[in-house]
């Protein structure tokens, strides 16, 4: 956790430092518009599905032991995400007019050819890096499989760097294409810092080798593919919401990806935080055979994710427009992008809470070797999510609001359905998930968090037109104590569990 607060520290030094260069402007824009279609090739053959079967493959491994088919099956699927990832790499370079064109500006017509253009050349620059980070996600998922986490999670760190010497030493000269490359710097440093830690593991080996006649591997592909599936529609909602905000005002789809990032700071350090540490302890408890405490482990995971998400939801709607202009409001940045920023963020973090239950169920599920449930809903809940992205922005515009918020709100709407209906499919398969301490948890944590919201609110009140540092972290510093001190009274037992680990470390 601490690595991933790191990590979305110098993420915001990266976004505040784009924002100050390229505020809402038009080849941001394009960078962005052609920035989703990597992400959607990497997602596709290299992110989380890969992980999802790969971690609880490999942990059976070495739960028995078997360090020589662990590395045959850690070899066979590092050459073929290489081979598959570099391959379509390739062919998205060719056909990148046709892609820019019909894909990622399909709901814009009468395109401007300059932006087109630069589009174009953005996206073949970019298409660089999903090889580099496939490789990277594997290292990832190798070294927390085997209980490291420091590095794997450092290494966004170094991608995030990869992105401010791009915007120091290459934009100056190159404008927005300095960006492009600095984001392939990041991909490489992403890969770089975890290197080391391969080299030290237990056993390892490689050889040359796809293993299609591998069990392991036929196992790795067979939970992959539903998991593939849910991925794909998770992308596929990007790509419509990208193609809907490009469509929308200038400056719609930066809002909407700087608002989106926003809302994930606290999500990656909260949720995904704890969910990659969580998997192969879940992975490992039912190789073992332990769903009584698997079960266990999961409500306490639930519930941490709990205590931390609310008040971080709550606290950023409140506090979304000063948090946002005492960060971006700098340069070709406006209180026009503010206003923008913090209208799609109010609508995003409204649906934070069930982004952290969907991450950290869905690794409950991985672990279990069951990818179909989550995937099942997951794509029952994007398709709701392309339905509400629609009908929502033109809600919003017939409304006079900016439609951007349509996509967020849709967002979230479709993230808490896919919550709830997971909670009630993992009740089924564990037998119960320990509600009456999860209920009981969200009543404190919610009537702590609402008095919370009470003394932010009076600090904004105090505070009208003073300094946008001031209201930010004078709301987030008032919101911490109260906050904290109400968990204490209220005798929450993970905060008792906390303090009684540190009262024995200073003893």
């Amino acid at each position: 956790m601490l690595a991933f607060v790191l990590s979305n520290l110098i993420g915001l030094v990266r976004q505040v430092l784009v924002s100050r260069a390229f505020g809402t402007t038009q080849p941001l824009d394009a960078f962005y518009a052609a920035a989703t279609f990597p992400d959607l090739v990497f997602n596709l053959l290299a992110g989380g599905a890969l992980a999802s079967a790969f971690i609880p493959t490999l942990t059976g491994f070495l739960a028995k032991k078997d360090l020589p088919d662990a590395w045959r099956l850690v070899s066979a699927v590092m050459n073929l995400v290489i081979l598959a990832l570099g391959l379509v790499s390739l062919l998205t370079a060719f056909f990148a007019p046709a892609i820019v064109r019909h894909i990622i500006y399909f709901f814009k017509p009468g395109l401007d050819p300059a932006l087109q253009s630069l589009t174009i050349d953005l996206l073949r620059i970019i298409m660089i890096a999903p090889t580099i980070f496939g490789v990277s996600g594997l290292l990832m998922g190798i070294l927390n499989t085997h209980q490291k986490f420091w590095m794997p999670a450092l290494a966004p760190v170094f991608n995030w760097a990869g992105w401010i010497l791009g915007i120091f030493f290459l934009v100056p000269t190159m404008g927005i294409y300095g960006l492009a490359w600095g984001y392939v710097l990041g991909a490489i440093l992403h890969l770089s810092v975890q290197i080391p830690g391969l080299l030290r593991l237990e056993g390892r080996s490689y050889s040359f080798t796809f293993g299609l006649d591998n069990p392991a591997v036929r196992e790795v592909g067979r939970l992959m593919a539903p998991r593939l599936i849910g991925v794909a529609a998770v992308q596929l909602n990007f790509v419509i919401n990208t193609m809907i905000a490009a469509g929308q005002g200038e400056g719609s789809l930066s809002a909407i990806n700087q608002a989106r990032m926003l809302m994930t700071m606290p999500l990656f350090v909260i949720a995904q935080a704890i969910a990659t540490a969580a998997l192969p302890t879940f992975a490992a408890q039912v190789a073992r055979g332990e769903r009584m405490e698997m079960r266990s482990s999961l409500a306490a995971t639930l519930r941490g994710v709990l205590l931390l998400s609310i008040p971080a939801s709550i606290g950023l709607i409140i506090l979304r427009q000063p948090i946002t202009a005492m960060l971006f409001e700098y340069g070709q940045f406006t209180s026009v992008s503010t206003q923008m920023v913090s209208w799609a963020l109010l609508w995003f973090t409204a649906g934070l809470v069930g982004h952290a239950i969907v991450e950290i169920l869905s690794r409950a599920f991985y672990a279990l070797h069951d990818t179909m449930t989550p995937v099942r809903v997951g794509v029952a809940a994007m398709a709701l999510n392309a339905v509400f992205s629609f009908g929502f922005a033109g809600l919003f515009s017939s409304l006079g609001w900016m439609p951007h918020g349509g996509l967020a709100l849709a967002n979230s709407l479709a993230t808490a359905l896919e919550a709830f209906v997971l909670v009630i499919f993992m009740r089924r398969q564990l037998n119960g998930i320990n509600g009456s301490d999860i209920t009981r948890g969200v009543i404190q944590f919610g009537l702590a968090s609402s008095l919370m919201a009470v003394g932010i609110v009076l600090w904004m009140l105090l505070t009208v037109g003073l300094n946008s540092w001031l209201v930010g972290m004078g709301g987030v510093t008032i919101g911490a104590i109260i906050y904290g001190l109400m968990v204490v009274a209220l005798k929450v037992p993970e905060i008792q569990t906390v303090l009684n680990i540190i009262k024995r470390r200073l003893s």
